[in-house]
């Protein structure tokens, strides 16, 4: 079963579920869950998989792993683990938002930047303005099962095309050129940082006197753009 055929949440519940797992990736787990519920995958089906079908399920490839381990891997699955539930997106309009930008953040929690481009859990999607900032969309950064990608960077890169800026805990060089060509400018943390904290220093920024760029991404005029510009020269 491919990750299309997976409602959304359920997908990136897998991708989460599968990072608490050793040596363990979403095709692989997929694998598994697939022998322990019958087709079609639902998060209802999913939630009553029991512990002692989860250890014998594939040929016992979680055998040896830790019960509790594996009970942490369930709790995800079914969205009862009070660290782990993800948090709900809002609806957004083009316009609720006045001068506003959209974001992307790469992280493994859904509560900081602390994701790698490349291999991150999830992309927590925000459209930002001054005053308020809204979670729109989670995106796994996962390839779906069975798609065959020339580069994953340029995959991952492509699926936030819509999005002006990344915050991320790490990137590689090239990855980061692949990210520029798309016109979504790379912003490397020096630290791990809440979401929170990233966007409320965002906001301070688009508040005062944004850089040029930032300023053309807000959709303020030329004329103004111009204002900031001295401004900062002064």
């Amino acid at each position: 079963m491919s990750q299309n055929a997976l409602s959304r949440e359920l997908a990136l519940r897998i991708a989460l579920a599968a990072r608490a797992l050793p040596n363990t990736d979403t095709k692989q787990l997929l694998a598994v869950l697939s022998d322990c519920v019958d087709a079609p995958m639902t998060e209802s089906k999913i939630a009553t998989i029991s512990l002692t079908d989860f250890q014998v399920a594939d040929g016992g490839v979680f055998a040896q792993v830790d019960s509790q381990v594996l009970q942490q891997a369930l709790n995800i699955l079914s969205n009862t683990a009070p660290d782990k539930i993800l948090p709900s997106a809002q609806a957004y309009q083009d316009g609720d938002l006045p001068n506003s930008v959209r974001i992307a953040c790469a992280s493994d929690d859904a509560i900081h930047v602390n994701g790698h481009f490349g291999n991150c859990a999830w992309f927590m999607v925000y459209q930002v303005n001054a005053d308020e900032a809204r979670l729109i969309d989670i995106r796994t950064a996962e390839i779906p099962g069975g798609l065959v990608v020339d580069d994953k960077n340029v995959f991952r890169a492509e699926q936030l095309q819509d999005c002006k800026v990344v915050y991320v805990a790490s990137v590689g060089g090239p990855a980061a050129a692949k990210i520029v060509r798309l016109g979504i400018h790379p912003m490397r943390l020096e630290a791990i940082a809440s979401l929170a904290d990233v966007i409320a220093q965002l906001q301070t920024v688009m508040a005062g006197s944004p850089p040029p760029w930032l300023a053309k991404a807000m959709g303020i005029e030329a004329s103004e753009r111009f204002k900031f510009e001295q401004e900062a020269v002064g």
